[in-house]
């Protein structure tokens, strides 16, 4: 069925497909900053306090927004914070004040934001907030590490003479695709009970290929059930005239689960890598 080698072909996969944006999206960085940065300004009057607590109480009578961010001091996104104690358990709310000044003080006292700021540990709030939201920030690159597969198959989707909207299409679920094209995929669907969705859909004269793609630069059990899955999705697309599925993977996390990607490779025709792609795949594989 295949004339490829699958240890030849696994060796070929990546350790990562990084781009220069996937570390920090800066923009989003400062945008964030920006939205409180004049209440920062104003809590940076208490750097170098010598009465934290009632300079505190001062500025938060004068200007009650500056407590809306005091929750990124702390790293956190919400405007609530749970915090407790032996004296009890507090959900303390930063856009209007559900405790008294004292309780509020000794949250500052007790989660060390008041040592941090009279004790000049930060020299600028603002330049501190940055650094936190940067932090935050490299949390959302598993989000932009997902795209990143997508968007390096569409481009190569598009070179080789494809066009959104007209003959190739983004995340389409299973029941748009039956409508558009009066296609049954009951097969894929479990009987309409499944609602699948492809990351692309590319339809030829001949064909409707549903094309699923991923990158694992890391292993995990999830590879496994993927392998599965997708082995069965091509098993039951084959049993439909008109359809093909096609499947573009790659990443070294798929080392730790060979057994199951070699199982897939032995059974899927159109299954395909990153060096697949760069040596002209796309031409060849929708007919």
């Amino acid at each position: 069925m295949k004339s490829r080698n699958f240890d030849e072909w696994l060796g070929k996969f990546r350790s990562s497909i990084s781009g220069y944006d996937y570390y920090i999206d800066f923009e989003k960085v400062v945008r964030n900053v920006d939205e409180v940065k004049m209440e920062l300004n104003i809590l940076n009057s208490l750097i170098g306090s010598k009465n934290i607590e009632e300079d505190f109480e001062r500025v938060v009578k004068k200007y009650p927004e500056t407590l809306t961010c005091i929750p990124l001091l702390l790293a956190v996104r919400e405007n609530e914070i749970y915090a407790q104690d032996e004296e009890g358990a507090f959900l303390y709310n930063f856009k209007k004040m559900n405790y008294s000044m004292a309780q509020y003080k000794k949250f500052m006292q007790k989660t060390g934001l008041f040592d941090m700021i009279a004790n000049h540990i930060v020299n600028n709030l603002v330049d501190y907030a940055l650094g936190i939201e940067t932090g935050l920030d490299s949390n959302g690159r598993k989000n932009r590490g997902g795209h990143q597969m997508e968007d390096l198959v569409e481009k190569y989707i598009i070179t080789a003479g494809f066009v959104k909207d007209t003959n190739y299409f983004k995340e389409m679920y299973l029941k748009d695709i039956e409508k558009r094209w009066n296609i049954d995929l009951s097969a894929i669907s479990n009987q309409g009970k499944t609602a699948k969705r492809f990351d692309f859909v590319i339809k030829t004269d001949k064909m409707i290929y549903g094309i699923e793609t991923n990158f694992y630069g890391g292993g995990g059990s999830k590879l496994n059930e993927t392998a599965r899955s997708y082995k069965m999705l091509s098993q039951e697309a084959d049993t439909i005239d008109g359809f093909t599925f096609v499947w573009f993977t790659d990443g070294i996390g798929w080392k730790s689960a060979r057994g199951n990607l070699r199982e897939t490779f032995e059974v899927m025709d159109r299954i395909y890598s990153i060096d697949d792609m760069e040596h002209g795949i796309m031409q060849e594989v929708f007919e």
